[in-house]
């Protein structure tokens, strides 16, 4: 009878480690608590109304070329003022997107104007609570991986003074947990962080990024244009 309950758990935790689900944009292994999709819950209306403020800019809109806009290692990152505003509906994949920099060069404008899934797991060109970036399964390795509470992604423009820089170039912009160290603004990759990610779960930041699609593979990321800012003061209203 032992030598049979021996058997049959090995064939169930088999059975189990079988079916385990693949890893995807909302399901990561080695997880010790399960959550809710939005639409499980009732009450979910899909609008999220974040405003982001406490604002850095990596790097400048003059760089020259090589550089690097990623700047995990906090090394050229500007104080600047301004605001990021988010309205969006995740469900119909609407809203708007508005960034509003005040730069030594002026005023920098950056509007997200129409939304696009360039991938699946971005849901239509606006999607929450996902696991993005890292070895999430979703996004590139560029930051680590983080729970999404909302991302999006898509076309846009950004003017300086009122005069157009860019147009149709594409735009994402993401509220995840906390990347950057708290004092040093570091990004904090370390290689014990396991299936969780390099991440503070305490902090969150909203980061946002425009680049063009013209490439230069001098650059980090490999694009011609990429100006990106994040703030780390996130307000939900």
């Amino acid at each position: 009878m032992k030598n049979i309950s021996l058997l049959l758990f090995t064939l169930l935790a088999g059975c189990q480690s079988s079916t385990d689900p693949a890893r995807s944009a909302r399901t990561q292994p080695e997880t010790t608590m399960g959550m809710y999709a939005p639409e499980q819950h009732a009450l979910y209306d899909g609008r999220f109304n974040i405003i982001g403020r406490n604002i850095y800019q990596a790097g400048s809109l003059g760089d020259e070329s090589p550089w690097d806009h990623m700047d995990d290692g906090a090394n050229n990152l500007n104080f600047v003022g301004g605001q990021i505003s988010i309205d969006v509906n995740e469900i119909s994949n609407s809203g708007t997107f508005v960034a509003e920099i005040v730069l030594p060069e002026g005023l920098y404008t950056v509007q997200l104007e129409r939304f696009n899934e360039f991938s699946s797991c971005q849901d239509g060109g606006i999607a929450a609570y996902l696991f993005e970036h890292g070895n999430a399964g979703c996004g590139d390795s560029n930051w680590p991986k983080s729970l999404l509470y909302v991302a999006g992604w898509g076309y846009g423009s950004a003017s300086l003074n009122g005069e157009t820089l860019y147009e149709d170039y594409e735009i994402h912009f993401m509220v995840t947990q906390g990347m950057r160290d708290r004092e040093t603004l570091k990004v904090q990759l370390n290689p014990d962080s396991g299936e969780a990610g390099s991440v503070n779960p305490a902090a969150q930041q909203l980061d946002f990024y425009i680049r063009s699609p013209q490439r230069n593979e001098n650059n980090h990321p490999n694009r011609e244009v990429f100006d990106h800012f994040f703030a780390t003061e996130v307000t939900w209203k």
